[in-house]
């Protein structure tokens, strides 16, 4: 594993382009409270910020950022900015109304990075008709369920390549893919992805896919970085499900001086790879960008990886059934 050093805040992507490694993922951050998130992570230091058409709240965040470039706080070539492409937009001439909405959204004229959210493909929902569109294709027929569609991942891919051409975006890449379907994706692609975003954590470490990423140099971004927290809420984890409360990484914690949040996080970015956790206070915000003033031993982190179950929390052939009735896997 490419273990970074403990000072380096950024990851050097194919093309030069530095990639801060840690994020703010807005996941679930509602509207209304983005204006004191965006505000209070740019005075953190925050340079990385994660959205995506599907969470719902890219027009308030457009909102604070523009405000904070009015206000001289920070120049939008300061600030690395991912978004991502939904299910829905996968056909070709979707792809660019879609980048197109959220760049009106987010009151940019570029991002820095659009991912492919996930290898699914589900039947286009005008705008007009339901923004975001989320997955069922008529959440008001009397079994509500997604709609699939077959949409090949190269068409998708090719429409993204012109997204790069005509400027709208810097840097493209894809999300909850695995080895072989990047396999088959960089076999036929003109312009390569630039980073992978995969769910990773001490509970789902992925080495053979992080290791394969690094192998073509492609970048790694880890989101629910932190594991089960996020989806207790959701009922898809339980209490016990946390890394944080695990004892191994409570020892360390005591070893280092660190928060637990911290040590997981600290785990993610010295095996090279940026991480994306989402918090609203501003204490967890701080905390959670402070990781480069220390780092773990070689045997802390083999400790942290050996807490590896293979325990994955975000996946769609467990929660699409439970949700949206039907049945969708996309992992092995």
């Amino acid at each position: 594993m490419n273990h970074s050093d403990a000072s380096s805040t950024d990851l050097v992507l194919a093309d030069g382009s530095k990639l801060p490694k840690v994020g703010l993922g807005f996941w679930k951050i509602p509207g209304d409270q983005c204006d004191q998130v965006v505000s209070t992570a740019i005075d953190l230091g925050y340079r990385h910020f994660d959205c995506a058409c599907d969470y719902g709240n890219e027009a308030e965040i457009g909102a604070a950022m523009s405000k904070q470039f009015s206000s001289g706080s920070i120049n939008r070539d300061e600030l690395w900015v991912t978004s991502k492409l939904w299910n829905t937009y996968h056909r070709r001439e979707h792809v660019r109304l879609a980048v197109e909405k959220t760049l009106r959204d987010l009151q940019l004229d570029y991002l820095d990075l659009y991912h492919i959210h996930f290898p699914i493909s589900l039947e286009f929902v005008p705008f007009e008709d339901r923004y975001p569109p989320a997955w069922f294709f008529d959440p008001d027929a009397e079994s509500p369920a997604m709609k699939p569609v077959q949409v090949p991942i190269r068409e998708t891919w090719a429409a993204m390549e012109e997204l790069v051409d005509a400027g709208l975006v810097r840097h493209i890449g894809i999300c909850n893919f695995g080895v072989s379907l990047i396999r088959d994706l960089i076999s036929d692609c003109r312009i390569r992805p630039s980073v992978l975003q995969v769910e990773l954590h001490p509970y789902l470490t992925q080495n053979h896919l992080v290791r394969y990423a690094e192998s073509e140099n492609i970048a790694v971004t880890a989101f629910s970085p932190l594991g089960a927290k996020s989806y207790q809420p959701l009922g898809m984890a339980e209490a016990s499900d946390s890394v944080l409360d695990h004892s191994v990484v409570q020892r360390i914690a005591e070893e280092t001086g660190r928060s637990t949040a911290q040590v997981v996080l600290r785990w993610g970015v010295q095996r090279g790879t940026a991480v994306i956790p989402k918090s609203q206070q501003a204490a967890h915000l701080a905390d959670n960008l402070n990781l480069f003033d220390f780092e773990l031993t070689e045997s802390q982190m083999e400790s942290i990886s050996g807490l590896d179950q293979h325990r994955r929390f975000n996946d769609p052939a467990v929660f699409c059934e439970a949700a949206f009735n039907t049945y969708y896997p996309i992992f092995d």
